[in-house]
C-alpha cells in the first residue's frame, strides 16, 4: 500500500455507501488491518508507515482502540446494505504489526469476530519482522485465532540487508520461523531481489536459505524504486546503482526454477506455495476482485466496484474516529471499461488465468500470437483460458496490453 493517496470524490462524513451498492451474500469478504508503525524506515519503502518520531499527535498504545471504533462504524455501514458476511480472510499488514503487543492484535481480531464473525476455515495472517517475533508472542497470536505468519526475510546476505536498510540479522529469520512453527502457525517468507550491489550468487544464496526453512509459502518481489524514497534519492545522486532489468529477470527465473525443484508451485507472478491449501487466500481475493474493508490510516477498501481510502496520517485517523466520523478521505467508482481492463490485468497474473471468452476485440485475436511468442501456455489457451508462462510473467505488463487492446 503506497503512501500517496489517489484523487477521488469526497467520501461522506458518516461513511455511508451509495444506495445502489449490492452486497452479494456468496462473494467472499476479507478484512485488512493496516498497522503503520516501524522502528526504522527502510530506504526503499513507499508504504504509509511511521517511526516513533513521525507520529506527531498519534499514540501507538491507543491504536487498537481506534481500529475497534472503525470496525464498529463499518458494521453499521455494511448492515445498511444487507446481511452481514463472515470474514473469510483477515490480514494484519504494515508497517510492522508485531511492534504492537500480541494482546492488541488479539483485541482487534476479536472485534472483527464480534462485528462480522469469521468463517470456520478463516485464514488470519500477521506480517512480522524477524527480530520482533518471540515464542510467547507466536503462541499468544495462535491462541487468539491467527493461523499464518508472514515473515519479512528479504535476504539472507548481510550486505544486501544493509543496502535495503533492514535491521535484522539473517539468523533471526530461522528463530522466527521456529517460533511460528512451535505455535502451530503456517509460515510464509518474503524476499526482495535486485537490491543495489546484489549479485546473482547473492540471490541464489537467499532463495536457497528460504527453501531450507521449509515454509509453506514464499513471496519474491522485484525491487521497485519509488519516487521520494531514500533509495531513489541515493540512485539519483549516483551513490548507488539502479536495479538492472536483465539481472532482475535472471533472478526471477532462478527463483522460479529453484522453488519448483523444491516443491513450491507458482500461483501468482510473485508467489509460490507448497500446495493449493497454502496459497495466500487473502491476496488472491485482491487479484480476483472480491470485497474487503481496510482499517487504519491510508487503508483501502472495495465493495461491489466502489473503492475508498482512509486519511493518511495516524493522527488524522484518530481525530476522525474520536469525533465519531468516518476516516474515509475519498472514493471512486470506475466505469465498466476501466473495471474490465483491471479485471484482465489482475486475473491474468494468477495461475487460474482468465477465460478467453471474457476478452473482447483485438484481445481475443492476440491469444494466438502470444502463444507463438511463448508468453502464454498454448494448451491452456486451447482449453479456453489465458495462463502466463514464466517468460510471460517477466513481460506481464506487455501481455496485458495485448489482451486488452
Amino acid at each position: 500500500m503506497g503512501s500517496a493517496l489517489p484523487l477521488g470524490d469526497p467520501a461522506p462524513i458518516d461513511g455511508a455507501l451509495p444506495s445502489d451498492i449490492v452486497i452479494d451474500p456468496v462473494r467472499d469478504f476479507g478484512v485488512y488491518v493496516h498497522v503503520p508503525f516501524c522502528r526504522v524506515r527502510c530506504g526503499y519503502c513507499d508504504f504509509n508507515t511511521y517511526t516513533a518520531t513521525e507520529l506527531r499527535g498519534a499514540r501507538q498504545d491507543a491504536y487498537a482502540d481506534e481500529v475497534l471504533r472503525e470496525i464498529e462504524l463499518s458494521r453499521g455501514v455494511l448492515s445498511q446494505q444487507g446481511p452481514l458476511r463472515a470474514a473469510s480472510t483477515v490480514f494484519f499488514g504494515g508497517g510492522t504489526p508485531t511492534l504492537l503487543p500480541a494482546g492488541d492484535l488479539a483485541r482487534m481480531l476479536d472485534g472483527i469476530r464480534s462485528a462480522f464473525a469469521l468463517t470456520t476455515d478463516a485464514e488470519v495472517t500477521v506480517e512480522a519482522n524477524p527480530d520482533t517475533v518471540t515464542v510467547a508472542m507466536a503462541h499468544e497470536l495462535a491462541e487468539a485465532g491467527v493461523t499464518r505468519m508472514s515473515i519479512g526475510m528479504q535476504s539472507a546476505v548481510p550486505h544486501v540487508l544493509a543496502a535495503l536498510d533492514r535491521t535484522h540479522d539473517p539468523a533471526s529469520v530461522q528463530t522466527a520461523v521456529h517460533a511460528a512453527r512451535a505455535a502451530g502457525l503456517d509460515v510464509s517468507v518474503d524476499l526482495i531481489y535486485g537490491a543495489p550491489g546484489e549479485s546473482l550468487d547473492d540471490w541464489r544464496r537467499s532463495i536457497e536459505a528460504a527453501v531450507a526453512l521449509r515454509p509453506d509459502h514464499i513471496s519474491a518481489y522485484a525491487l521497485i524504486i519509488e519516487e521520494g524514497t531514500k533509495l531513489e534519492r541515493q540512485i539519483r545522486r549516483g551513490e548507488l546503482a539502479a536495479p538492472d532489468d536483465d539481472l532482475q529477470a535472471d533472478m526471477y527465473e532462478l527463483a522460479d526454477a529453484t522453488f519448483a525443484a523444491n516443491g513450491f508451485g507458482w500461483y501468482e507472478v510473485s508467489n509460490w506455495a507448497t500446495d493449493t491449501a497454502h496459497r495466500s487466500r487473502h491476496n488472491l481475493a485482491y487479484w480476483r476482485g472480491t470485497d474487503w474493508w481496510g482499517y487504519g490510516p491510508g487503508a483501502h477498501s472495495h465493495v461491489d466496484g466502489l473503492r475508498w481510502w482512509n486519511v493518511k496520517h495516524p493522527a488524522a485517523y484518530a481525530q476522525r474516529l474520536a469525533a465519531g466520523t468516518s476516516p474515509a478521505a475519498a472514493r471512486e467508482r470506475p466505469d465498466a471499461a476501466a473495471r474490465r481492463l483491471e479485471d484482465v490485468l489482475l486475473r491474468s497474473r494468477i495461475a487460474e488465468g482468465i477465460a478467453v471468452a471474457e476478452l473482447t476485440g483485438e484481445g481475443r485475436h492476440a491469444v494466438a500470437a502470444l502463444i507463438a511468442d511463448g508468453l502464454i501456455e498454448g494448451s491452456s489457451a486451447v482449453r479456453g483460458r489465458v495462463v502466463l508462462t514464466r517468460r510471460g510473467r517477466l513481460l506481464a505488463d506487455a501481455v496485458v496490453r495485448a489482451l486488452t487492446a
